[in-house]
């Protein structure tokens, strides 16, 4: 894959903003499932970038943490220990959801609010296709905690759908006059 400076620079940019933004939310106590910020970054990179820089861009954020870079919202905060966590398959779907994203905004083709909601209401989608049965596999058979396909929903789906809804349109809405000032992709 050839990539060149200037989306190497947006990339990096994309990767910062969701290293920070699993830094600044660190609060909530000890709770299973925290409130995450990255949805949001997610969907901006994914809008802004196109699918493969957006998956890029989450993907350089996820070595960063595996790496052992403590940029994750909850302990261990990054490692490879972070992978026996239940909600480290949200993790792989941010990478997944700025993909589906980028590619449906990039299928529509037009800047504006409603395409890019559209985009980002899918990116959801995946985000929750990946990290819902991942919790469940963990939950079940790695920590042996036994819960059922509608227990994981009521812990990982019902508390923090509404609030992904609402960062999909504040970032549909920030991203149109975004891309209007500056051609950050190809496709425009």
């Amino acid at each position: 894959m050839k990539i060149s400076v200037k989306e190497m620079a947006l990339v990096s940019m994309f990767s910062a903003l969701a290293c920070a933004g699993g830094l600044i939310l660190r609060f909530g106590g000890d709770v299973v499932v925290p409130f995450s910020i990255l949805p949001f970054i997610t969907m901006l990179a994914g809008v802004l970038l196109g699918g493969r820089l957006g998956a890029l861009s989450m993907t350089v954020y996820l070595v960063i943490g595996l790496a052992g870079i403590p940029v994750f919202q909850t302990p261990p905060y990054g490692g490879l220990a972070y992978l026996v966590k239940p909600t480290a398959g949200f993790l792989f779907g941010f990478i997944g959801a700025a993909y589906v994203t980028g590619k449906v905004s990039e299928k529509i083709g037009k800047n504006t609010m409603w395409s890019y909601l559209i985009a980002s209401c899918a990116g959801i989608a995946v985000l929750y296709l990946v990290g819902i049965p991942y919790f469940y596999l963990l939950m079940n058979f790695y920590l042996g905690k036994a819960m059922t396909v509608w227990t994981v929903i009521q812990y990982v789906f019902l508390p923090f759908i509404l609030s992904d809804l609402i960062k999909a349109v504040i970032a549909s809405a920030i991203a149109v006059p975004i891309a209007r000032q500056v051609k950050i992709r190809t496709s425009f």
